[in-house]
Formats: C-alpha cells, sequence, structure tokens
C-alpha cells in the first residue's frame, strides 16, 4: 500500500479509502483514478489475512451444496450472479460440496463475512428461498399450472434415482402435491427415473401399465425429462399425443431434442445476487427476481 501510495503522490490513507471503496472522504474522481491506476501497474494485492485481523472476518462468503448439486441449470445461474455481485463489492466465493458434513471446520478456518447453505435448505420447512412467492414451491406451481391450463387432468412426476438429492426430491414432491390439490388435478402419480436407458424405459413401461390414465409427465429437472424423452422413443409412444413431458430448470439442451422440450425457466442469476447482498448486509431491492415461466416448446 506505501508502494501505491508514493507511486500516485498521495497519502497511505487515501490509498486505503479508495482500495476499500470508502465514499464518505473527500477524494476527487481524478484521485481516484491515479490511485487505482498505481494499484493495477504495481499489481497490488490486498492482504487477505491483515483485512480479516483487522475486520474481524475475512472477505469470503462460504457457500454450502448438498453432494448432488450440479452446476448446470439455476444452480449454475445461482453461483454466477453470487459470484459476480461479491466480486463487485470486493469479496470472493467459496464453494465447500459436502455430504452431510458440517460446515463449521470450513467457517473456523476461514472466518468467512457470510455462510448460505443451501444443502440444509430443505431440511425442513418452511423453507427461506421465497416460498409460494417466488421460490421452489411457486416454480413447481408453475410447472404444473402449465399442465393444467393445457388440459391435463392425471399427471405423474417423475424423480430422480439419486441420493444426493433426497432432500430437494421429497421437497420438490410435496410441492408437486399442493400444487395439484390447488389446480384441481387428480392424485399425482410418481415415477422414480435411473440414469441408464434400459432403466428409465423399464420405469416407463411399469408407470403406463399401472396408471393408463395419465397424460402427462411433470420432471424433477431436464435431465430427468430428457431421459423420459429418449425412454419414450424407445417405447414407440409419441410426444405429446401419446404422453406429455415438461421439464424444469431449462438447460438449453431441450431446444435441441426431437421434439423439443417444454421446460420452466427461473431467474436464479438474480437469487445469487440477492443472497450476496443478503450475506454483505446490503439493500436488495433492485436485484428482485424475475417470475419463473414456462418455456413452451413441443412435448408439453
Amino acid at each position: 500500500m506505501r508502494d501505491v501510495a508514493q507511486a500516485s503522490g498521495v497519502s497511505a490513507t487515501t490509498v486505503s479509502f479508495v482500495l476499500n471503496g470508502v465514499t464518505d472522504q473527500r477524494i476527487s474522481p481524478a484521485t481516484r483514478d491515479r490511485v487505482m491506476q498505481a494499484a493495477r501497474d504495481l499489481g497490488y494485492v490486498p492482504h487477505g489475512v491483515a483485512k480479516a485481523l483487522r475486520e474481524g472476518s475475512s472477505r469470503i462468503v462460504l457457500l454450502g451444496l448438498p453432494p448432488g448439486a450440479r452446476g448446470g441449470g439455476s444452480l449454475g445461474g445461482y453461483l454466477r450472479g453470487l459470484d459476480e455481485e461479491l466480486a463487485q463489492h470486493g469479496h470472493m466465493l467459496l464453494v465447500r460440496q459436502s455430504a452431510g458434513e458440517s460446515l463449521a471446520p470450513v467457517v473456523a478456518a476461514v472466518s468467512p463475512r457470510g455462510v448460505i447453505d443451501l444443502s440444509g435448505l430443505y431440511q425442513s420447512e418452511p423453507a427461506t428461498d421465497g416460498g409460494w412467492v417466488n421460490g421452489l414451491a411457486a416454480h413447481t406451481m408453475v410447472q404444473l399450472r402449465h399442465l393444467a391450463d393445457t388440459g391435463h387432468r392425471s399427471v405423474a412426476m417423475a424423480l430422480p434415482d439419486d441420493p444426493g438429492w433426497v432432500r430437494l426430491r421429497e421437497a420438490r414432491l410435496r410441492y408437486a402435491g399442493e400444487a395439484a390439490t390447488r389446480l384441481g388435478l387428480g392424485r399425482l402419480t410418481t415415477v422414480t427415473i435411473p440414469d441408464d436407458l434400459a432403466g428409465t424405459v423399464a420405469a416407463v413401461r411399469e408407470l403406463r401399465d399401472a396408471a393408463p390414465t395419465v397424460t402427462a409427465v411433470a420432471a424433477f429437472d431436464d435431465r430427468v425429462a430428457l431421459r423420459l424423452l429418449a425412454a419414450l422413443r424407445e417405447l414407440g409412444v409419441t410426444v405429446p399425443d401419446g404422453l406429455a413431458v415438461i421439464g424444469f430448470d431449462d438447460l438449453g439442451d431441450g431446444a435441441f431434442t426431437v421434439p423439443a422440450l417444454t421446460s420452466v425457466r427461473i431467474d436464479a442469476e438474480s437469487s445469487g445476487r440477492r443472497a450476496a447482498r443478503i450475506a454483505l448486509d446490503l439493500d436488495t431491492e433492485d436485484v428482485a427476481p424475475s417470475a419463473a415461466d414456462v418455456v413452451v416448446r413441443e412435448s408439453a
């Protein structure tokens, strides 16, 4: 910092104010620009340990993820928004993905500014993700409402056969059941979809034999929906006339299938930005996520 001060012709205190984004000091824009340019020229990087000692915490926000979480879809958007928003405010994101282990050792090691634990988000109710306003429950309602609005009354819910998704799977099924009741649909049938084609074909065949009145399937996510489409093609079932399929999380790959996959699109990036603001105790008014909507293609 002394080197930056000498190169820019100001005091170390002024350098500290500029590099830390302090706005209540009378520092001209020209001086701020000169300090920032000197910092860039010298490759100045703030000393994280020193900052942590002075401020009582590091400039790290810790994110805990469940073991089955993958980086695509809404999670990818959430991570992007969270990371970019934290960076804009001089903080870094540290992601910890674990199979039920406590985050306490990581917290003790890095003294984070904040902790966001998505691994425990749906461990108990009510969830703090926006609920029926703009959370998982509301997004599930959007998915089921599309099927109801297009005339379906007997619907199945397709869930992944993945132990890493147990809590989220239970939450999705619980919300789907309540959404179906609110929409006047019949009792939901459930089908578990494995990650191989032969197993998926067998599961779909069993579903159609056991519940012949089902006319549409709401999938846990697009990955499950794409497996369903492949199995239905193997079985010679036309989509959507023989069975409609709607995905969830709109990964984008569904646009290239035949038929193209209808899915639910979620503004997860804004949710990530909002989470960053909350973690840093900043105003969130201008980062409210937009409501989820349905990307209508051919499958439902």
